[in-house]
């Protein structure tokens, strides 16, 4: 094997936190050659942070983007960039005495938003409780791998978690490099995978176990993968980066009306969403006339996600 090749060879296992490493301390003053970087290019380590961004800037980066997953992947992406909807922030809604677990909006998410079906990357967690449990609070003593033959079952409830979409989200406030950021307008924490580094600091922060690290390349079958995406949202993602739910942004910033994929999806209508802003919602009719309670609400994260039983 010559020295390129095995520096090339050395290059493409290096994840992206280790590689910012590296450069920090001087490593990457190495002639480590541009094409050999995981699915990585040098525009995309200095690229300015989105928020900085002009349009100009960003179109440059879509472009390069969707050329680089066409190579990676063989298919043709599109991929947004809106921003938020003027007069719109986003809330939940579930209704606990519908959901009968049978976690079909888990994969819907999964295949709207690009994750990794091996190793399994799932953005919400449906949990099992036993009827007369104390407290719904007690995240860390539910089922999560529960597998009946038929759902719902007698005896049990179920509770699917995913990103509450914080008002005062903690994971912001750990991220060192400002990867992770609340949009004032519509609310929704987003993840600028390009700068994230992985360090991870934001699962640690969230109190929901809301985020997820890809330890591996996610392995997305070509025939499934979702081209219809957004940049904040399920654009393919690397290897090293933290991921979690966006309430599908690549549908309800592109698409004003339109419900996240594990809204549509639920066979029950336990799933409600909507603009808080607007008092016609069906959202806001929830909050105001249920008995909506928020998780872990003593930690001041406020959620924009609501449960409630109807019945």
């Amino acid at each position: 094997m010559s020295e390129q090749s095995g520096r090339a060879k050395r290059a493409r296992g290096l994840s992206r936190r280790r590689f910012l490493k590296g450069a920090a301390s001087g490593v990457a003053a190495l002639a480590i050659p541009v094409q050999a970087a995981d699915a990585m290019t040098w525009e995309a380590f200095f690229q300015r942070h989105f928020r900085e961004m002009n349009d100009a800037e960003k179109s440059d980066v879509v472009a390069r983007l969707e050329k680089e997953y066409a190579e990676k992947y063989g298919v043709s992406f599109n991929i947004s960039t809106h921003e938020a909807l003027p007069g719109v922030k986003f809330g939940y809604g579930l209704d606990l005495s519908r959901c009968i677990g049978c976690r079909r909006c888990v994969y819907a998410c999964v295949g709207e938003n690009n994750q990794s079906r091996d190793p399994q990357i799932h953005w919400i967690s449906v949990l099992r409780f036993r009827k007369g449990d104390k407290w719904v609070n007690d995240l860390e003593n539910s089922e999560k791998y529960y597998n009946p033959e038929t759902v719902p079952e007698p005896g049990y409830f179920y509770m699917p978690v995913q990103c509450q979409q914080c008002e005062n989200p903690p994971c912001v406030k750990a991220c060192p490099t400002q990867a992770t950021w609340k949009d004032e307008d519509d609310g929704i924490v987003v993840i600028d995978y390009n700068w994230c580094i992985g360090c991870r600091y934001c699962m640690a922060a969230c109190p929901y176990g809301a985020r997820h690290f890809n330890w591996t390349r996610p392995g997305i079958p070509k025939e499934e993968l979702n081209p219809n995406t957004h940049y904040l949202g399920n654009r393919p993602r690397y290897v090293g980066v933290v991921e979690k739910c966006t309430f599908c942004i690549q549908r309800t910033r592109n698409d004003p009306g339109r419900y996240p994929a594990c809204v549509e999806i639920c066979p029950v209508g336990a799933r409600k969403f909507g603009n808080l802003l607007d008092p016609n919602s069906e959202i806001r009719y929830c909050i105001e006339k249920k008995r909506v309670f928020r998780l872990k609400e003593d930690l001041n994260t406020q959620p924009k996600f609501f449960y409630f039983f109807a019945t």
